[in-house]
């Protein structure tokens, strides 16, 4: 029998460049705020979009490299921080020297096609390194770029858009505004549709600075210069989830109809946690936190301008015993998670920033605790630079501190919620099996419940 070749994914890569703002921008230093600035955050965030090829006639010899560039140019001149590079003040104060060097934008063609990577696009993906290419000495925090970009064009038509973002200058809100104004300069707008707004000195400690909420989601010792909480070096496995209507519906059944006054993304959080804790089979008496990143410009406390694009987010925490969290009926973690999410209020943000001041920016805790951000209302799935929505638009990847929660529309039409996780190979294995019990328990009909699939999505 002859066996098929397998494809070798072939990424021929033009020289980086740096694309710097259209026109000149202003020279200045600017401070970030507080809560930008933290340990936690000096890290790059991955983003990849995936675009078929349009036959339309209007896009007939056009490439995607070139607009993204010349669009990329035009945007710079609004968010020209990005252009600049990062700097460290007195005690490691973070401040962006709006120097617009520009950001690192790299030109590549693949020798494959969009339909060659699989029936349905979704991380991980094996071949990231070629389609977001680390140039040699620019992956750091301080003085290196702020922002990455890499078109690779398909072979097909279609093209593959890979980013990096510097965390402590753009939260996944203020990043999402970006990539909305640089998709409009792409198609042929003058300027954003909403102006960008800097005033980070919104988040800044008070004076003097006052600890009055708990911050369980923190390390609560004074942070060492020189030692500095450290991610586990044990080698990490990558996998996503699909949660549809099936699995959500089973999820639903498990909780009693009287208890229900909570939102999908609640339950599955609660669910993914335990199922996640159990499988690193921790002591039962050892003490687990459930964190999730809260929008800070949400309506019930609204402190920051519409056009925010710092660093606008906090982690708020829950605390529970392993025993009780794995033993307890899911209702349990369920009110949990909305126990952190509801800590959120305008004196909890006052009081992160001055506890980031006061402990010297302590690390996120990374053991025992279970971080999630739930980046389903970004709109990456449709982002159009005028070849239509992506075939998948999201995180890249997780990584052991963060499992995000993102849309997913599989081949066959019907929508759902891709989870991204990062854990090593023995966990992830029990992980699996113990997210197998959704579809092997309880899977009644959904309008056995008088819900729709539809419904049960929108409410995430």
């Amino acid at each position: 029998m002859e066996r098929k070749s397998r494809l070798v994914f072939s990424v021929k890569r033009q020289e980086p460049e740096l694309i710097i703002p259209r026109r000149p921008t202003p020279r200045e230093v600017k401070q970030l705020s507080d809560i930008a600035d933290q340990e936690g955050l000096r890290s790059l965030t991955p983003t990849i979009l995936f675009f078929r090829n349009n036959a339309s006639p209007s896009l007939k010899g056009r490439d995607p490299a070139k607009i993204i560039r010349k669009a990329l140019s035009k945007a710079l001149v609004f968010y020209y921080p990005l252009a600049g590079r990062l700097q460290e003040g007195p005690n490691k104060k973070l401040m962006v020297d709006c120097n617009g060097e520009g950001v690192l934008f790299i030109e590549a063609d693949a020798n494959f096609k969009l339909e060659q990577l699989g029936d349905e696009i979704k991380p991980p993906f094996s071949y990231w390194e070629e389609v977001m290419y680390e140039v040699p000495g620019s992956g750091g925090i301080i003085g290196c770029p702020l922002l990455f970009i890499q078109v690779t064009r398909l072979t097909c038509g279609g093209f593959i858009l890979a980013l990096l973002f510097n965390h402590t200058m753009l939260d996944g809100v203020s990043f999402a505004k970006f990539l909305k104004t640089l998709v409009e300069f792409a198609r042929g707008a003058n300027s954003p549709s909403l102006m960008p707004v800097w005033e980070q000195n919104i988040l800044v400690a008070r004076d003097p600075p006052q600890i009055t909420c708990t911050h369980h989601e923190y390390i609560y010792e004074k942070v060492n210069e020189s030692k500095g909480a450290q991610l586990d070096t044990e080698p990490m496995q990558h996998k996503s989830f699909y949660f549809g209507p099936k699995e959500i519906s089973a999820l639903w059944n498990d909780v009693p109809l009287r208890l229900r006054n909570f939102t999908t993304f609640e339950l599955l959080a609660a669910y993914v946690w335990r199922c996640r804790t159990a499988a690193f089979k921790l002591d039962p008496d050892q003490v687990v936190r459930f964190s999730c990143v809260v929008n800070m410009r949400g309506k019930h406390y609204n402190i920051l301008p519409p056009g925010y694009y710092g660093v606008g987010i906090a982690c708020p925490a829950a605390c529970t015993k392993v025993d009780d969290l794995c033993r307890n009926p899911l209702g349990y973690a369920v009110e949990l998670v909305k126990s952190a999410k509801d800590k959120m209020n305008e004196e909890y943000i006052k009081s992160l920033a001055d506890f980031l001041v006061i402990m010297g920016r302590p690390m996120f805790r990374i053991e025992g605790n279970f971080l999630i951000s739930n980046v389903s209302r970004l709109g990456s799935e449709e982002i159009d630079f005028g070849w239509g929505k992506p075939v998948y638009g999201g995180p890249a990847y997780a990584s052991p501190l963060t499992t995000y929660f993102g849309k997913f529309r599989k081949k066959d039409g019907e929508d759902g919620i891709l989870v991204l996780m990062c854990m090593p190979p023995s966990p992830m294995e029990r992980f699996e099996k113990e997210l197998k019990k959704i579809t092997e328990g309880s899977t009644e009909d959904l309008y056995k419940m008088k819900m729709k699939p539809t419904k049960i999505l929108s409410k995430f």
